[in-house]
């Protein structure tokens, strides 16, 4: 999907523009980060030059803390569901195990977002991008019932997993921080061995293709 044609200021536009470089080569895209949105001190260089300070914030970090954060708000969103109203038993488990890994993340995410300064505001509310669990993808599954339900809780999941580990790979490449380098790193494995689960469940190699 291509990205929202916004009108973007230069430095908003620069912060854009370095997000969506470090993740064309996993052929992914995203709305735009909302770089105005945040002070000056967040607002930092697009890459981070020899020697850069742990604690400096580049259009990279901005752009991944900003769309990584209602990533798993949406995801939690979504396996809450299934806790509840998965057919399937072992979905259901999976489900409620991987919410609460998402939700500690969220934690993390969230103490990021206050030390690079910047709002705890969903900038991309409203934007519609691969693997963001959408309004639209949660009327559906609340529609759903049985093993229906159970397959459009795979593949959303299974989409939500894999866009978030390619986003947080262009993070430890590109990002400029280390402590959000490291969180990128410890999410990446997570949905490693969260795929890996999700493909064994009952229902997956139908629900996936």
């Amino acid at each position: 999907m291509n990205p929202i044609a916004l009108p973007l200021p230069p430095l908003r536009r620069a912060a854009v523009l370095v997000l969506l470089g470090a993740l064309a080569l996993g052929g992914t895209a995203g709305c735009s980060p909302a770089a105005e949105s945040a002070p000056r001190t967040a607002q930092a260089r697009e890459s981070p030059p020899a020697g850069t300070p742990a604690s400096t914030s580049t259009a990279t970090d901005v752009g991944w803390v900003q769309l990584m954060t209602p990533m798993n708000q949406q995801a939690v969103k979504l396996l809450a569901l299934a806790a509840e109203r998965a057919a399937e038993p072992r979905v259901r488990d999976f489900a409620v195990r991987l919410r609460t890994g998402q939700e500690a993340e969220l934690v993390r995410l969230r103490s990021l977002l206050t030390r690079m300064g910047l709002p705890g505001t969903d900038v991309h509310a409203g934007h519609d991008m691969p693997g963001m669990v959408t309004v639209r993808d949660l009327d559906a599954a609340r529609a759903a019932e049985g093993s229906a339900f159970d397959r459009l809780v795979l593949v959303q999941i299974r989409d939500h997993l894999r866009q978030s580990a390619q986003v947080s790979r262009s993070e430890i490449t590109s990002g400029g921080r280390a402590d959000a380098r490291e969180l990128a790193a410890a999410l990446v494995t997570a949905r490693e061995t969260s795929l890996a689960e999700l493909e064994r469940l009952p229902g997956a190699v139908r629900a996936l293709g």
